[in-house]
C-alpha cells in the first residue's frame, strides 16, 4: 500500500515537472517583449487619458511614441510643449514646439439674437435632440444648449451660461483636448490658435443658409456678404457655403474684418475698445 502511494506521488510529481517545463517553453516562445522606455514615457504624460492625442489613453500614446521614428503628427495637447520636450529627452529625439490652441464656440445665437419659436420637451441631450429635432429656434445650425460639451470636458473648462443659454470656454483651463469638438453634434467647436491675453477674432456663426434666411433666424448670423474677405490683407478669410471662416494660423488680429462685418457675426475678444476719432481727426483724414 505504501509503495502504491509512493509511486503515485512520484508519477504526479513527474507529470507536474513535465507540465511546468512545457509551460515554460510555451511562455518563452510566445513572450511579448515590452520596451522599458514605454514606462518612462508614460510617466512624463499627464495621465489625463482624455484622448486629445488621438489615442486610447496615455499608455497607448506612450507605446506609439516609443515605436515611432519621429514625433510627426504626435502631440499631447494637455501636457503641451514642455511634456513633449521631456519625452524627446527620454527617447533621444527632437520635439518641434507647437502653438497652443484653445476651443471656441462658433455660435453667438443667444436668446437676444435668436428667439425661441418652440420648446423642446425631450431628453436634455444635444446628441439625442439633434437626431430627432431641428431646435428651439429657426436656426438649425446653432447651439442646442443642453451641455453635452460641458459633460465631455474633464478639465472643468466649460460651463453653461444661464443668461445666454450657450456654453462658455474658460481659456485658462482649456487644454485643447478636443473633447468638446467630438461631443458637439453640430460641429460648433473649433480649436483655434491661442494668442497672448486670450485675444480672439473669429466668425461666431455656422449657419450655411443664404443671407436673408440666416439673418431672419438670427440677427447676428453671417450672411456671406464677403466684405470681411475683401478687406483682409493676410488672406486669412475664406468664403464657403454662404459662410465666412477666419484661419487663425493666418490671422494677424488686425481687426479690419470686425469693422466691416454688417451683422456683428465676427467676434473680437481681449482687445481694448477702439478710440473713436474726433471731428478734427476725421476732417484731417478727409482733407
Amino acid at each position: 500500500m505504501s509503495m502504491t502511494i509512493l509511486y503515485t506521488v512520484l508519477t504526479l510529481s513527474l507529470l507536474g515537472a513535465v507540465a511546468a517545463l512545457v509551460l515554460y517553453q510555451v511562455a518563452q516562445r510566445f513572450k511579448v517583449f515590452e520596451d522599458p522606455r514605454i514606462d518612462l514615457v508614460e510617466a512624463e504624460l499627464p495621465a489625463a487619458n482624455c484622448g486629445g492625442c488621438g489615442y486610447a489613453g496615455c499608455r497607448n500614446f506612450a507605446e506609439t511614441l516609443v515605436k515611432s521614428d519621429s514625433f510627426d503628427g504626435l502631440f499631447c495637447p494637455v501636457g503641451g510643449n514642455d511634456t513633449m520636450a521631456r519625452i524627446a529627452a527620454v527617447l533621444g529625439r527632437e520635439a518641434v514646439a507647437k502653438e497652443a490652441r484653445v476651443a471656441v464656440l462658433r455660435c453667438n445665437g443667444t436668446c437676444e439674437f435668436r428667439p425661441r419659436t418652440n420648446v423642446y420637451d425631450g431628453t436634455k441631450s444635444c446628441a439625442i435632440a439633434s437626431a430627432i429635432y431641428s431646435g428651439e429656434t429657426g436656426c438649425t445650425y446653432g447651439c442646442l444648449g443642453f451641455g453635452d460639451c460641458v459633460t465631455a470636458c474633464t478639465f472643468d473648462a466649460l460651463h453653461m451660461d444661464e443668461k445666454t443659454g450657450l456654453p462658455v470656454v474658460e481659456d485658462d483651463k482649456c487644454t485643447a483636448c478636443g473633447a468638446c469638438v467630438k461631443a458637439c453634434p453640430r460641429n460648433l467647436f473649433e480649436l483655434r490658435k491661442k494668442w497672448k491675453g486670450n485675444k480672439k477674432i473669429y466668425v461666431a456663426c455656422s449657419n450655411e443658409e443664404k443671407g436673408g434666411v440666416a439673418r431672419k433666424n438670427c440677427t447676428v448670423a453671417c450672411i456671406g456678404c464677403g466684405k470681411c474677405f475683401k478687406v483682409c490683407p493676410y488672406d486669412a478669410i475664406v468664403m464657403k457655403n454662404n459662410l465666412a471662416f477666419i484661419d487663425s494660423d493666418k490671422c494677424k488680429l488686425c481687426r479690419k474684418c470686425v469693422a466691416e462685418c454688417p451683422t456683428g457675426s465676427i467676434i473680437e475678444i481681449g482687445f481694448p475698445p477702439k478710440k473713436e476719432k474726433t471731428a478734427e481727426e476725421t476732417a484731417s483724414v478727409s482733407n
